[in-house]
């Protein structure tokens, strides 16, 4: 493994968080909160360790698979540790087990909090949090390859490493393109969803905080009610309407806002399924909330389900009401839904539709093949078979993603955290939703768990956006092998003069 070549990748992520990080230095300059010094300390810290690794780290030509996971995984942890400097600097999130905790939550687009009031924070430090949505909504890789091709090295390694999903959509020849392609759409939609929350009655600040937070299907709020808070029907309109636009595969808005190709988009399986299944579960809890008398208007019980459906599946976590209040079959929905997460190539997380897709295909499959052992059938999506290894690599996803489930879960109620506030906590943080049900519902937070088992969460947040096997890997013994010293650069230039001599 090459790991002088990590060593420099994750030297200039540091360098770009900290770049990154002059943002909301402004903010808290401009608002006059009393912050801003901690986020010019926070970036000093960045530019003096990333530009430390920058420099001493020499990375070698080419970047393998096992590069790719390990910098992936290791710009994740590392993102974090920095992001959460500002947050435990402050001295407003006093222990930095919270303060990465929240930052992670950030980084990986989970939403969940430590938080009992975000006011507190000031504005500073609530657009760093919805800042480290933006980020990694989309992917801190894939930003850093498509505008920082510095070390001349390639990068669809780290591509594939990072998308969400079975299946990686390059738009063009080069990787670079096709994140500039990406996060092009991704901009587009900040920006015009930005203007429209203006429009709709917020301010600037308010406006691209959630922006952020919605097209990275985050869910940090820069109010402590979130979106309900404002009680506008229109606000929450919009944010449905982008909500469901950042739980699309990004390379079908390309395909139709680019290229015009709307035959290729609406005739998408997974889009059809997944939009099929936010309006169908709307419709089922608006229904189950008025039978059970919870709401007392349809209007004001569809407004409310409409929103916390697509806010649940594309795996956002905003909230306008509180739904662990509503009747046990409408959250038990909520909660199937948390699973199915946004569809694949999006910022959601959840398992995504395809996934479940090929799975349903699969089983019904073997179902025919029990009826009729001599008939051979392909598993096809949009009309293409369905390669034989993309299906066992799903059926290995579903079997570690359970198992992963099951032993996290165990894990934080060994910790003396009830099986409800344990179990959905897992689920939250595992599908990078943010709330769940009981102690850590829509009107809750984390602050009660215990460390121990906030380390258990933090690791499922990363699991969870990185897709389990990219993690997975690196807890493998046989993948560190063969690992090699970094070259350091002194090493470089002293090997250097001895051949000169």
């Amino acid at each position: 493994m090459k790991t002088g070549t990590i060593g420099a990748i994750l030297g200039w992520l540091l360098i770009f968080l900290a770049v990154a990080m002059l943002t909301p230095l402004g903010f808290s300059i401009y608002y006059n909160d009393g912050n801003w010094h901690v986020f010019l300390i926070s970036a000093l810290i960045g530019f003096v360790l990333g530009g430390f690794l920058a420099w001493a780290c020499v990375p070698e030509e080419d970047i393998g698979h096992r590069e790719g996971f390990a910098i992936v995984g290791l710009a994740w942890i590392a993102a974090a540790g920095l992001g959460a400097l500002p947050y435990y600097l402050s001295g407003l999130v006093p222990h930095y087990i919270d303060a990465y905790f929240e930052a992670m939550s950030g980084f990986t687009t989970t939403g969940s909090t430590i938080l009992e009031k975000v006011e507190v924070l000031g504005p500073g430090l609530l657009f760093w949090r919805a800042l480290t949505h933006w980020l990694g909504g989309m992917g801190i890789i894939v930003l850093s390859i498509a505008i920082m091709p510095i070390l001349g090295i390639g990068g669809m390694q780290l591509f594939q490493a990072e998308m969400p999903g079975p299946t990686k959509d390059r738009l063009a020849p080069r990787i670079q393109d096709t994140a500039r392609i990406l996060w092009g759409v991704y901009v587009m939609f900040t920006v015009v969803e930005t203007v429209l929350l203006m429009l709709a009655g917020m301010d600037f600040f308010q406006a691209i905080c959630h922006s952020f937070a919605t097209l990275a299907t985050g869910g940090f709020s820069t109010i402590t009610a979130s979106v309900g808070g404002f009680r506008s029907p229109l606000i929450e309109f919009i944010i449905i309407v982008f909500m469901i636009l950042a739980g699309m595969n990004f390379s079908l808005h390309y395909r139709l806002l680019v290229k015009g190709d709307f035959r290729t988009v609406f005739k998408n399986e997974e889009l059809r399924v997944y939009l099929g299944i936010g309006f169908g579960a709307t419709l089922l809890i608006t229904a189950v909330n008025i039978f059970s008398n919870h709401y007392m208007s349809w209007l004001k019980s569809l407004q409310d389900s409409a929103f916390q459906v697509w806010s649940i599946l594309t795996t956002t976590g905003f909230g306008t009401a509180d739904f662990d209040q509503w009747g046990p079959l409408a959250r038990v929905t909520l909660v199937i839904l948390m699973f199915f997460g946004g569809m694949a190539g999006s910022t959601g997380g959840g398992i995504k539709h395809v996934r479940l897709i090929i799975f349903w295909k699969f089983t019904r499959v073997q179902l025919r093949h029990l009826i009729h052992p001599k008939s051979v059938e392909a598993i096809k999506l949009d009309g293409h078979k369905v390669p034989t290894e993309v299906v066992q690599g799903i059926l290995g996803f579903l079997s570690l993603y359970f198992a992963v489930f099951v032993v996290a879960t165990m894990l934080v109620t060994g910790h003396g955290v009830d099986l409800v506030t344990g179990s959905t906590a897992v689920v939250a943080t595992l599908n990078n939703i943010g709330p769940g049900l009981a102690g850590v519902g829509a009107t809750q937070n984390f602050a009660h768990i215990p460390d121990m088992a906030k380390f258990v969460l933090i690791v499922c947040m990363v699991a969870g956006r990185l897709e389990l096997y990219t993690l997975a890997v690196l807890l493998v013994p046989q993948y560190w092998k063969g690992t090699r010293k970094p070259l350091w650069r002194w090493q470089k230039r002293a090997e250097g003069s001895v051949r000169d001599a």
